[in-house]
């Protein structure tokens, strides 16, 4: 008799992305050059802003912890992605899949409550100037990103060990390239109520309630606008916040598209482009959206080669 806890396995199958066999190299070579872009780029990022002290603000403290969340929520799910690409061998063991989904969660989870505190951080630089300083002090700063760890780590522990004990006793072919929750729940042959509900009482507020955050500080960042005479204040107030705009965009929009919009059980295409996009792309073009609007890290680079910070 099988017991409700056990597991009759301890490895999974990851069936991968729907490529055809004669794609695969040249899939491999993009992806490899994409993760390789998106280490190089959020390192840049994270060490500019260390070296640079005119970059010692609330706004580049929290930019350096979505770099490094961005660089870890990739490094997450693509080292494995390339490894099975490159190997008949698409197994990964069952602590190995646990460990994976636990950081996938994580720095997800991380990457949602920063572009929060961003998005506070840019209501308070625009709506209330004169009280900047005083309302973002360090420690305010250091407490915001604490809490955004702390929420993040205790969600994506409680998830995982929901899922940790349940039992996998039939099918271990993971219908994804990394180890998803979801997927991961479709394999089980126990109770997973739990999981499913667990997952609509903290993982829709966790979403939606930052997304809600993020809408009513633009409304408010917006009036903000309208009231202003000045078309120079209108494009400073556009050139802050188009950055973190159009990161919010890209990352909201594959993570709606595709947990709003479940398919059936099969990996579709349509579900592999949108892993595809928040897991690789939206990592990889955030450094290159801030850097490329942002002047102050344009200077800080251009100060680095130069050698006219001290390394």
């Amino acid at each position: 008799m099988i017991k409700n806890n056990q597991t009759l396995f301890n490895q999974f199958l990851l069936l991968g992305l729907p490529i055809p066999a004669e794609h695969q190299q040249l899939f491999f070579a993009l992806f490899l050059s994409m993760y390789l872009t998106t280490i190089l780029g959020n390192l840049i990022i994270i060490i500019l802003i260390r070296l640079d002290s005119h970059l010692h603000t609330p706004m580049y403290l929290f930019l350096s912890n979505l770099s490094f969340s961005d660089l870890c929520f990739s490094s997450v799910t693509m080292p494995k992605l390339l490894q099975n690409m490159q190997s008949q061998d698409t197994s990964i063991t069952y602590a190995g899949c646990l460990t994976q989904m636990y950081f996938f969660v994580l720095f997800g989870g991380l990457e949602i409550f920063l572009l929060v505190v961003m998005a506070y951080d840019r209501y308070v630089a625009i709506c209330l100037p004169l009280h900047y300083t005083s309302i973002m002090s360090l420690k305010l700063c250091v407490c915001l990103v604490l809490l955004s760890w702390v929420i993040s780590i205790l969600n994506s522990m409680l998830h995982t060990l929901l899922l940790a004990r349940l039992s996998f006793c039939e099918d271990n072919m993971i219908r994804h390239f990394f180890c998803d929750m979801s997927a991961l729940l479709k394999l089980a042959c126990s109770d997973i109520y739990i999981n499913e509900l667990m997952i609509f009482i903290l993982g829709g507020p966790l979403m939606v309630i930052p997304f809600l955050l993020i809408v009513m500080s633009y409304v408010q960042i917006i009036f903000s606008i309208l009231k202003a005479s000045s078309t120079r204040a209108i494009y400073k107030v556009f050139s802050t916040c188009g950055s973190h705009l159009t990161v919010v965009s890209l990352f909201y929009g594959t993570i709606i598209g595709l947990y709003l919009c479940p398919s059936a059980n099969n990996f579709t295409a349509k579900e592999a482009s949108i892993a595809i996009m928040y897991t690789v792309v939206t990592p990889m073009l955030n450094p290159f959206i801030y850097s490329l609007r942002n002047r102050d890290i344009k200077e800080a680079l251009i100060n680095v080669l130069i050698k006219k910070i001290p390394l």
